[in-house]
């Protein structure tokens, strides 16, 4: 997993992972903390626009809150 830059300084987001088909997405605090987003459960589109705010450090979890894509897992 990869630090999230959280340029915004004010993310739930600590950390992610960027795979082929999917990203696991760690948040700092909840119930459940890691998160994985696949091709199937969101989309292909979904998970390459999530990758790149990742990558970016910044909107993922603005993202998350507001469109709330569907999660292959949780734990």
């Amino acid at each position: 997993m990869q630090r999230y830059k959280n340029l915004s300084g004010q993310s739930n987001i600590v950390a992610y992972e960027n795979g082929q088909d999917y990203i696991k997405v760690q948040f700092a605090t909840g119930y459940w903390k890691l998160y994985t987003y696949t091709n199937m459960s969101a989309g292909i589109s979904t998970i390459q626009h999530m990758q790149s705010l990742a990558t970016a450090g910044q909107g993922l979890n603005s993202y998350v809150s507001s469109y709330k894509p569907p999660y292959a897992s949780k734990s």
